[in-house]
């Protein structure tokens, strides 16, 4: 199996205190962290992909932590999650699915209600490449609140033979949300969608 071979990782955090109207009790906080990789398929078609999945968990870990760290390092507060990955040109968008399980599974076992499926993106592309990364609710997808992405990317990546591998945590939901449905403070956590 490929090993994984990381060129650079990056952290951004925002905190939105208001977004025109009055300000919440506490700013939302939405973190990620991306990790730039070799793509150890890039240039060529291979047909058996499936192994590097699981050379991809230690990193998925590692980065859940760094989104837990910029957000305060209290697993408790996050709320909100996504992922997704942006792969670059000699690759395919299939080697961007290939963090689906690494990633999602990694922020579900670091944080405690988190039954909701974790939705993602990805793309390929050069560069530069901007991707927005979707937000739900931890243990709810239905928290219309929640819904939300996040925009992300590395100036010098990915490079044709990279992957950017893209994990996203909130606290809370949008700032002034107030489109009604299901609310936080309803959610059954039964079924990871009510």
């Amino acid at each position: 199996m490929p090993e994984v071979k990381v060129r650079k990782t990056l952290v951004q955090v925002e905190t939105i205190f208001h977004e025109g109207g009055p300000a919440p009790e506490a700013p939302q906080k939405r973190a990620a962290a991306i990790a730039v990789i070799e793509n150890p398929y890039a240039g060529a078609y291979v047909e058996d992909i499936l192994p590097f999945m699981k050379d991809l968990e230690p990193l998925g870990a590692e980065m859940a932590k760094m989104c837990i760290d910029a957000l305060g390092g209290d697993a408790s507060v996050v709320e909100g999650y996504g992922k997704g990955a942006i792969v670059g040109v000699n690759g395919e968008i299939e080697h961007g699915a290939l963090w689906h399980v690494p990633g999602g599974y990694a922020m579900r076992d670091a944080i405690a209600e988190s039954m909701a499926i974790v939705p993602s993106t990805k793309k390929v592309g050069a560069a530069g490449t901007r991707l927005d990364v979707p937000v739900t609710h931890t243990n709810a997808s239905y928290v219309r609140t929640h819904y939300d992405a996040v925009e992300v990317g590395v100036p010098d990546a990915p490079r044709p033979n990279e992957i950017a591998l893209v994990l996203v945590m909130t606290t809370a939901g949008r700032i002034h949300a107030r489109i009604g449905g299901l609310t936080k403070d309803q959610v059954k956590g039964e079924d990871g969608l009510r």
